[in-house]
């Protein structure tokens, strides 16, 4: 009997050890964030211990003049150490919740880290933006630590000139061109044209071979001063635009002409003094044109090229509104590729003088030139 319960007192001490072996081969060797690549280390599915961001601007639905966002680093849950080797995934978000611009970028020095984006949002439209830690393991997979909240924004209605495209909104007072002649600011509506020899003249540090033009356009019709005037224009460098290569004018008959009213454009591509590089629109005459023109009502002109091509559209209202001209040209294989590529206003005063210049009285808004086509703008 003594002999039995040595053994039952055995075996229980046996089992108490295997009991307490096995709990202590759950805890954790050392709590570190230098092994990233865990699936454990967050509850909506983390691989990266450490703590959020935190936003620092633009939060709280501000609108910059300029988007740079801003956040506090995260910092390592167990090893501060390991934080400054993070990067930072940012993601931005439209009204809709749906993903319209992302990036990865380097940490950095500092408590904080910033990034401008260079893709293009709707312009003066609500966004959500968030940012995330994220690192390399030893294994060579990303690994990453929580988003940060969803911080709310307005995107800007500032204009800008990046590259191969603008946008100008002008009807906020300020122009990212150069004014020429007489101009004023209309506030909340655009900036008006004063003079046949007024402009606003853009120069694109990138040649865009192939893209738009577009604009908002009031204040003009048939009775407009003027002849051949041009409503907006581009061309190749300076000089006169009347004979340069890469003239390129859409135009408005102004009184002056037998046909007051009537549109028409002129594309050259790259010989101004030969016929195979000259195209003109409304090519059966000015039967085409239109000339019900109203000053009281806006008017969406856009112009289009490419290598093979180039084109005017009018339409009344908006860039969805009633058409009330097209026409296209071929372009003979000739290329528009101006360089430097300057857009105009209006236009400058060629040899036939201010008479087939600009049009006194024209008020422009929301300008818009790129290879992209023109996005959503609040109000058109």
């Amino acid at each position: 009997m003594q002999h039995k319960k040595a053994v039952a007192c055995a075996s229980a001490v046996l089992l108490a050890l295997a009991v307490a072996c096995s709990k202590n081969s759950e805890s954790p060797v050392s709590p570190s964030s230098a092994q990233p690549g865990t699936t454990e280390a967050g509850p909506n599915g983390e691989t990266l211990k450490a703590n959020a961001p935190t936003p620092q601007s633009p939060v709280n639905g501000a609108q910059p003049d300029e988007l740079v966002f801003t956040a506090g680093k995260s910092s390592g849950t167990f090893n501060q150490d390991l934080a400054g080797g993070f990067s930072y995934e940012f993601q931005v978000m439209n009204a809709g919740n749906t993903l319209v611009c992302a990036a990865i970028v380097p940490g950095g020095s500092g408590s904080s880290v910033t990034w401008a984006p260079n893709c293009n949002l709707d312009l003066d439209a609500n966004h959500t933006w968030r940012v995330r830690a994220i690192t390399q393991n030893p294994a060579g997979q990303m690994a990453h630590g929580p988003w940060s909240s969803a911080a709310s924004f307005r995107s800007p209605v500032g204009g800008y000139i990046r590259g191969a495209e603008l946008y100008d909104p002008l009807y906020n007072g300020t122009t990212v061109g150069s004014r020429v002649g007489g101009t004023q600011f209309i506030a909340n509506v655009g900036l008006r044209l004063l003079g046949q020899d007024s402009r606003v003249t853009y120069t694109l540090p990138v040649t865009l071979e192939a893209g738009e033009f577009s604009v908002m356009v009031t204040g003009m019709d048939e009775g407009s001063p003027g002849d051949k005037t041009k409503v907006i224009s581009m061309q190749e460098g300076g000089g006169d635009i009347t004979t340069n290569d890469y003239r390129f004018t859409a135009e408005k008959r102004g009184a002056n002409y037998t046909v007051p009213g009537a549109i028409t454009f002129r594309m050259i591509n790259g010989e101004g003094d030969d016929d195979d590089f000259i195209n003109d629109g409304c090519r059966s005459g000015f039967s085409c044109g239109f000339s019900g023109l109203t000053d009281e009502k806006w008017y969406f002109w856009k112009i289009t090229w490419n290598s093979n091509s180039g084109s005017l559209e009018v339409r009344e209202d908006g860039p969805r509104g009633r058409q009330i001209y097209f026409d296209s040209v071929t372009t003979n294989g000739h290329a528009y590729r101006p360089v430097p590529h300057v857009i105009h206003l209006g236009s400058p005063v060629g040899r036939a003088g201010p008479i087939d210049a600009s049009i006194p009285g024209a008020t422009y808004k929301n300008v818009w030139v790129s290879s992209r086509p023109r996005p959503a703008i609040p109000g058109e």
